[in-house]
């Protein structure tokens, strides 16, 4: 039986991030990843927001992993020459009755420690943005987006150069505690089986269920998982706005709100639709939903501009009449299995906040597997 120092099950984002970390600190790193490229599941269908870290209850592991992980994240970029903008980006009331919601939400932001928001009123938001409907807007300068692609090839290659290798169209069925070592079972009719020092469940979507396929006397108690499906459309005319646009935000997520790519080019999204199993085709029923939610914000928006673009789904760990949750991260405090780290509902801000998340991975790990 092969032996590993350390695997991290998931290529995505915070997978490839983790991997990056422990490689860079001497770890013996194997990716797995059941696709057949790294990063093609929820790393590829978000909105590629940097988040500043607003909405997230203070002293959660969201808020502080966030705001901490957009200054890691910003000078990686910044360094390696990644494609990225900091745009920023404007919360919108359209209503008299918000305004006083947006008070709420600048006070829990310096709460996080993002502390640069500004209240505007709507001359001013208008001035920003002319075709902008608003009653005032609250604008936050350090939100941006980046190419999540480039970042993540970037995280692969510093981990690859230092050591890690990536195993793509490889399951893991099982993983077992024999005799104080990990022992990790591959599916498919060429199973392997492998024994590790460290394991990282970083499976996203799949996470839980596979915490629950761990074979111990541990005192691992998965999350349900939820599925939270966000279409997006995409605006197929020019695009008026410099900035990001969203809607004070409503129950279940931030509503729908307008995003850019680094081409300028708008997309709108996601939605919250619960749905029971994994399916990314646009709902192109939605488009009156969509229409009648822009519209709120932008008069001007003609329906017929609007076309499908693609669909993700959020690894949520809450169901739709439960209370928002925080990143679950447990370690061998936790669950009392040395060497194994479980991620579960990674959700928004994971892609901010990633850089931070492995850092974070690695001090839940005992130091002593380092070469």
């Amino acid at each position: 039986m092969d032996h590993v120092d350390c695997i991290v099950i998931g290529a995505g984002v915070v997978g490839l991030a983790c991997a990056r970390a422990l490689a860079l600190v001497g770890h013996e790193v194997l990716i797995l990843d059941r696709e057949n490229s790294f990063g093609t599941v929820t790393s590829a269908r978000n909105s590629e927001v940097i988040h500043a870290g607003i909405y997230y209850p203070p002293n959660s592991l969201k808020a502080k992993l966030c705001v901490q992980g957009k200054a890691m994240l910003y000078g990686f970029l910044r360094d390696r020459g990644i494609p990225h903008e900091q745009c920023g980006k404007l919360i919108v009331a359209t209503s008299k009755s918000q305004l006083q919601t947006l008070s709420q939400i600048q006070s829990r932001a310096a709460d996080n420690g993002v502390v640069d928001l500004l209240m505007l009123n709507k001359h001013e938001a208008s001035e920003l943005e002319p075709e902008l409907f608003c009653v005032g807007a609250l604008l936050s300068p350090s939100t941006g987006i980046l190419d999540s692609h480039a970042f993540m090839l970037s995280l692969l290659g510093e981990a690859e150069n230092s050591g890690a290798t990536l195993v793509c169209n490889t399951e893991v069925k099982a993983i077992e505690l024999r005799e104080d070592r990990l022992v990790l079972t591959t599916a498919g009719p060429d199973s392997l089986k492998l024994t590790a020092n460290t394991i990282i469940n970083s499976a996203g979507l799949s996470a839980p269920d596979l915490a629950r396929r761990i074979l111990s006397d541990a005192q691992i108690r998965p999350p349900t998982s939820y599925y939270a499906k966000g279409n997006y459309f995409s605006l197929n005319s020019k695009n008026p706005f410099s900035r990001l646009i969203y809607p004070v935000p409503e129950p279940g997520g931030l509503g729908i709100h307008l995003t850019l790519d680094l081409n300028g080019q708008a997309r709108f999204g996601p939605d919250v639709q619960w749905v029971d199993h994994i399916d990314y085709t646009v709902d192109t029923s939605r488009i009156d939903h969509f229409h009648r939610s822009i519209r709120q914000y932008w008069p001007g928006i003609d329906k017929a501009s609007l076309q499908p673009n693609y669909a993700g789904i959020r690894p949520k760990i809450a169901g739709p009449d439960d209370a928002t949750t925080d990143f679950v991260i447990e370690g061998p405090t936790q669950h009392g299995i040395k060497g194994l780290v479980n991620l579960f509902g990674i959700e928004s801000p994971g892609l901010t906040a990633s850089l931070a998340i492995a850092q974070y991975v690695t001090t839940l790990l005992p130091s002593t597997h380092s070469h």
